[in-house]
């Protein structure tokens, strides 16, 4: 058992090596054939045979063992995959050719526990004839695999179930050679002088520690200037609140909306012309107060957010005062048009809803009428399966009395064979003694040929040290003459001398030195640039400031009711940017950068003189 159990180790370490990605079968056969020719030859015909097997039928051994890792062997382990290949491979293909005797030595001379699992799976009379049967036939044909696989392995099916009954007998435990245990080594106590007793060390004395200072209070509290700022940020939020309520509830009459094809009233004319407007009186001075904040310093990007966000209000303001003066209308037909856009997207949602209510129903009928179906196949299965099962046990009951009889036949060949003993024998002493004798001459052949490699050998050597001593009795020169410009000529492309290769050396280093010189001009000219650009950004966002701060104190100005024809009447208050303040004539204009505001108001320009 000991001498199968090598050979099918040997073809699990050629399979375990072989790789379907990058090799093909024919070369890794014959690589194998070249790392087996230690092996007496028929260990390496019975590798070879099993190996080349194994290879050629990969598909379907692999469906097999597949299936087994799903189903019953969970707790296998992975390396043991190309076992169960082999195994699988002699099953199937050689059980015929071996004889049941030599596949059982062969099955022996393996695990008990891993194999009996294994063959229990495979020759399953149900397995064979569902899944593996439907398998093995989509890659060859029907016919071929029931005649030639199948039904070998169902009549050797009580056979192999008798051989795993045996080994499930043998306790798992049992150990095929006893193993003597080495000696462990005893350790010894060194023999070393006792340690001499420590002294008790002098307590040292306690340090007095200085008492430490309190925690100032201030640790906890927040900086005066921070509590100043909230303050300040509070007032200017309450104060901002107010103001914005107080211009929604006094926005100006021209302002608001009306419809294009709206004609203005002759009694909204009328009422304008009776009206007394008086005088223009001049603006009293405003008086700016200094702000109390700290000034902080902006970078770069804050400068650059601050100058575009006050670009895109002007732009927002210049295109919300177009559309005023374009005559832009009030927003009834809009709604009037979303309400009727609102009740068709409604009454479209509630079809929809109405469909997906029908469908479901139609879906939930489906559902039903499929899982009647659903039944009655499974029924028409079940009765199916029954009808299978009592046919394989009609074919078991015909198995078991034919092996009865085969039993019979074999117990009377057993008698006759037991007469013949002494012959037998006899003719197994004489094969023996053969056998050793062409293993002697084998090895005496090898222990010649491995003498006259090794005098060969021996003989190069020697040739090898006389032609080294030879060379090194030769004179050889010493010295050896450099000239710096000759080129030497090896046939490389660009080769040049060294003098040459010096010049070009220190023309590149100037070539650099100048570029960098260029680079560093311009990395200081981007600078000088940015700079500057940052400056004019500076500036322009310091004038938009100064202008918010007037504007927003000018809120507050009361001004009169105008007189003249060509002013428009506004309410009590109007807000007034600053930058026109300084106009010198009156006039009434729409401003081309006037920040955003929540309501439209116009502008009325007074004269300083």
């Amino acid at each position: 058992m000991a001498y199968y159990g090598k050979c099918v180790e040997m073809v699990i370490e050629q399979l375990d090596k072989f790789k379907p990605e990058k090799d093909s079968p024919e070369q890794f056969l014959e690589a194998a054939s070249s790392s087996l020719k230690d092996l007496s030859p028929q260990k390496q015909a019975f590798v070879l045979e099993v190996l080349s097997g194994c290879l050629e039928y990969r598909k379907l051994l692999t469906i097999v063992v597949d299936a087994f890792y799903v189903r019953d062997g969970r707790l296998c382990l992975w390396a043991d995959y190309n076992l169960f290949r082999v195994i699988c491979y002699l099953a199937t293909f050689q059980l015929e050719e071996l004889g049941f005797q030599l596949f059982c030595n062969i099955i022996k001379s393996q695990p008990p526990v891993k194999v009996c699992k294994f063959l229990g799976f495979f020759f399953n009379p149900l397995n064979l004839c569902s899944w593996i049967k439907d398998e093995w036939s989509l890659i060859y044909e029907t016919a071929y695999v029931e005649e030639n696989w199948l039904r070998p392995l169902i009549r050797w099916q009580p056979e192999v179930q008798e051989l795993i009954t045996q080994l499930e007998g043998v306790p798992a435990s049992q150990s095929p050679l006893s193993k003597t245990k080495a000696k462990v080594t005893e350790p010894k106590e060194f023999n070393l002088t006792a340690p001499k007793p420590r002294a008790i060390p002098v307590p040292e004395p306690v340090p007095m520690v200085a008492k430490p200072r309190p925690v100032p209070r201030s640790t906890y509290q927040l900086p005066k200037e921070q509590q100043q700022l909230d303050i300040v940020k509070r007032y200017n939020r309450r104060k901002a609140e107010e103001l914005l309520l107080k211009a929604n509830m006094e926005e100006l009459r021209c302002a608001m909306p009306r419809s294009h094809w709206e004609p203005p009233t002759q009694d909204s004319k009328k009422q304008l012309q009776l009206q007394v407007l008086p005088r223009i009186q001049k603006t009293p001075k405003l008086t700016f107060f200094r702000p109390d904040n700290i000034p902080v310093k902006l970078n770069t990007a804050a400068i650059l957010r601050e100058g575009a966000l006050y670009q895109r209000q002007v732009e927002k303001e210049l295109q919300r005062v177009d559309k005023l003066v374009d005559g832009a209308g009030d927003f009834s037909e809009f709604l009037e048009w979303q309400r009727k856009m609102q009740a068709k997207d409604l009454e479209e949602q509630l079809a929809a809803g109405e469909c997906r209510r029908l469908q479901g129903k139609l879906s939930h009928e489906e559902a039903i009428l499929a899982r009647q179906n659903l039944v009655q196949e499974n029924k028409h299965r079940a009765e199916q399966k029954k009808e299978e099962t009592a046919k394989l046990m009609l074919q078991c009951t015909k198995r078991r009395l034919q092996e009865d009889r085969y039993l019979k036949e074999q117990v009377e060949q057993a008698m006759e064979l037991q007469k013949n003993v002494k012959l037998a024998q006899a003719k197994l002493v004489k094969g023996r003694r053969q056998i050793v004798q062409e293993m002697m001459e084998e090895s005496r052949e090898l222990l010649q040929r491995s003498a006259e490699a090794a005098r060969e050998e021996q003989r190069q050597r020697c040739e090898l040290i006389s032609q080294l001593r030879a060379l090194e009795t030769q004179p050889t020169r010493k010295g050896k003459l450099v000239d710096l410009t000759q080129i030497p000529g090896y046939g490389l492309e660009g080769e040049m001398s060294v003098v040459e290769l010096r010049e070009r050396l220190a023309l590149l280093k100037e070539t650099q030195q100048r570029e960098e010189e260029e680079k560093r001009d311009q990395i200081i000219q981007g600078k000088r640039t940015k700079s500057q650009e940052l400056q004019n950004t500076v500036e322009q966002i310091s004038l938009c400031r100064a202008a918010m701060g007037r504007s927003a104190a000018l809120r507050l100005v009361p001004v009169p009711e105008a007189q003249g024809g060509n002013l428009q009447v506004g309410k009590k208050h109007a807000f007034v940017p600053s930058w026109w303040v300084s106009l010198p004539q009156p006039t009434t204009l729409l401003p081309k950068q006037f920040p955003c505001n929540t309501s439209p108001t116009p502008i009325i320009l007074l004269d300083d003189k």
